[in-house]
């Protein structure tokens, strides 16, 4: 259907203008322009979900002090496997909030709108040039780091924890991990056939 037709179906009154190829060039209604603006502006309503995910990470620390303080206290008692599920808890926290820092930045440059960081030196250089590809490499990564800890200690503490959740714990991080080689490459063979264009 020409873009005419296209554009008289929604109502909208075009006007048309001679490019400099000789073709005619037609502009949006005030209707077509209006629902543009509305469907632009739409992407705002986003904002409020990185906002609830600024408060998931204050609970994130909160938990993270509570293990650090449980982990500090009985540091002197604890056997060496008692300290090392210890320090992979915190490991495991500590990944999770970089989970949620990158989509809290990487999601609002890439739905909602570019942050201005100004002259700031401490602003990290990825946040920046991540884009939705990046973004789901990044995701997956880290979600497969947190599946391997946890894996890991189910291992360490592989007396307590039955043979079904073991199996599990195996099932859930090689599929996290296929996903992930399965994200990669294919995004690596849209990234090629781009370059090849």
């Amino acid at each position: 259907m020409p873009d005419a037709d296209r554009h008289r179906e929604w109502g909208a009154a075009m006007v048309g203008e001679k490019a400099d190829d000789g073709e005619t060039v037609y502009r949006a209604g005030p209707a077509e322009r209006g629902l543009g603006t509305v469907l632009s502006a739409s992407r705002w309503l986003l904002a409020p979900f990185y906002l609830l995910l600024v408060v998931t990470l204050a609970g994130l620390l909160i938990k993270a002090l509570q293990e650090a303080w449980h982990f500090i206290s009985h540091v002197l008692t604890a056997t060496e496997a008692e300290v090392i599920l210890g320090v992979l808890a915190l490991i495991d926290l500590t990944f999770t909030g970089s989970l949620i820092v990158i989509v809290i930045f990487s999601g609002y440059e890439n739905f909602v709108a570019k942050i201005d960081i100004g002259t700031s030196r401490n602003w990290p250089a990825w946040m920046s040039q991540i884009d939705f590809s990046g973004l789901k490499l990044k995701l997956i990564s880290c979600i497969v780091a947190i599946s391997a800890i946890q894996l890991l200690k189910a291992f360490m503490n592989v007396k307590g924890t039955s043979d079904r959740d073991l199996m599990w714990y195996v099932v859930v991080h090689v599929v996290f991990v296929v996903s992930g080689v399965l994200m990669a490459w294919t995004d690596r063979i849209s990234g090629e056939a781009k370059a090849s264009k």
